[in-house]
């Protein structure tokens, strides 16, 4: 009997042993999880006390010491008073001087147990346009042809016929559609409506707060200061302007155009004479990472290969009346998914006549005082470059800003189509969003999230 108490009291001892450190170590990991997640919210608590920070001292990233960090900041709870600290570092990133983003890491623990911490960093910036896929100050039609992926806006009004996946917002009520839009009989229609079975009718908002689009281009007069001083400015070309290549290793070729050629019956919302006629070299340049910004006065041809973020503007700030435009000669690609563009006409932003059959384009195109698209092209009339005139797609990975309404697309009264590109594809780019070109103009003055991580 005695060895059978003996025997049968070890194993409940070892039982309840096991039971009880069982629940000792539930005890602690509990706790932990507890003092984990209270770190964390101290961490959040970091980054929204930086948030309200940049909202009263934009730009202040050294949370008004002038010195490098880490700042320390006590948390209180209302009921228990102090329970911890959030250590916050903060880096940012700018150029020309100008500052771009901001990073935030902020590392929380609480008092009970400061070896338990955890860390969140997010990003704040301005919003950008390169938040929307396009953004127009103007009436529009989009085609039943057109593929369109990232937010749509326009100040006007929006006869939306394509396909969009994000939303499309206009800023009027209703507006009156003409048979320049294809509307017969014209007349008043909502600020955003369909003649398709769009299968993302709810995705229409309307009517939505306007852009404030000369608020949001760009001052050119700031850029070309920065430019002269920093970053690649040519002036007046005394010829046509100038032809600028993006190379693979990171370098830009620049070339003067020394004459045009009369395009072929061309005609949009203007004349123009896009076609090369003979260039020569001005140089092959590498640009600061600091200030990547080239700064033209006259024309530009635009088309390479990019390596890097780079901001190209077309623009006359001196003369009145002189407001040059871009001419997207060819494709535009990048190299790897940090490279990004941003190209400014003051005027227009054209894609142009002798392009590719299935054209490339990724940037930020931007037409201040003018339009983005491609010119009407008259096949009546027998030339050697009628084989241009039809194109079969055109894909942009960016963003359009144009003060004026947007075609690349030609068609005639009888709904057939005869000029520019048969197939079009536009989706904004979610990486320029994150990491925008230098001096992309901004959407709003307040900072947001743009994105957030947990490290732990």
């Amino acid at each position: 009997m005695l060895l059978l108490v003996l025997v049968f009291s070890s194993i409940f001892f070892v039982i309840v042993s096991s039971f009880v450190a069982s629940i000792v170590t539930q005890s602690k990991v509990i706790n932990q999880r507890v003092q984990l997640e209270q770190a964390g919210q101290i961490a959040e608590a970091g980054l929204n006390y930086y948030k309200w920070f940049l909202a009263h001292y934009p730009g202040d990233v050294t949370n008004g010491t002038g010195l490098p960090g880490p700042y320390v900041g006590v948390y209180y709870d209302p009921e228990g008073g102090a329970i911890g600290e959030y250590s916050i570092e903060v880096a940012s990133t700018t150029y020309c001087g100008e500052l771009s983003s901001i990073d935030v890491s902020s590392t929380g623990h609480t008092y009970a147990d400061p070896d338990v911490s955890r860390t969140v960093s997010a990003r704040y910036a301005q919003p950008s346009v390169a938040d929307y896929s396009f953004i127009l100050n103007a009436d529009v039609w989009v085609g039943n042809d057109v593929q369109i992926t990232g937010p749509y806006h326009s100040n006007g009004g929006i006869r939306m016929d394509g396909t969009n996946n994000s939303s499309v917002t206009s800023g009027q009520a209703t507006w009156n559609c003409t048979s320049s839009f294809g509307c017969s009989p014209g007349g008043t229609r909502d600020g955003v409506f369909t003649t398709t079975a769009n299968p993302n009718t709810s995705l229409f908002e309307f009517p939505s707060a306007p852009v404030n689009f000369t608020g949001m281009t760009v001052d050119l007069s700031i850029m070309q200061p920065k430019a002269q001083s920093q970053g690649l400015y040519f002036g007046p070309s005394g010829k046509a302007g100038y032809h600028i290549i993006f190379r693979s290793d990171g370098t830009v070729e620049v070339r003067r155009v020394n004459a045009k050629v009369n395009e072929p019956n061309g005609y949009a919302w203007g004349y123009y004479m896009n076609i090369l006629n003979g260039t020569s070299l001005v140089g092959i340049y590498t640009l600061p990472a600091s200030c990547p910004l080239i700064f033209v006065e006259d024309q530009v041809w635009l088309e390479g290969e990019v390596n890097g973020k780079f901001t190209v503007a077309a623009a006359d700030v001196d003369s009145s009346g002189v407001d040059p435009s871009i001419i997207l000669n060819n494709n535009i690609t990048y190299s790897n998914t940090d490279s990004g563009l941003l190209a400014i006409g003051e005027f227009d932003v054209l894609v142009g006549l002798e392009v590719p059959d299935d054209m490339e384009l990724n940037g930020i195109f931007i037409a201040q005082k003018g339009h983005f698209g491609r010119n009407h092209y008259d096949t009546s009339m027998p030339n050697s470059w009628e084989q241009y005139i039809k194109r079969n797609s055109l894909t942009i990975n960016g963003t359009i800003v144009s003060n004026g309404r947007v075609g690349t697309k030609w068609v005639n009264w009888l709904g057939t189509y005869v000029s520019g590109f048969n197939y079009r594809y536009n989706s904004y780019d979610r990486n320029l969003v994150l990491d925008p070109p230098p001096l992309i103009p901004r959407t709003s003055d307040l900072y947001q999230f743009s994105q957030w991580r947990d490290a732990n």
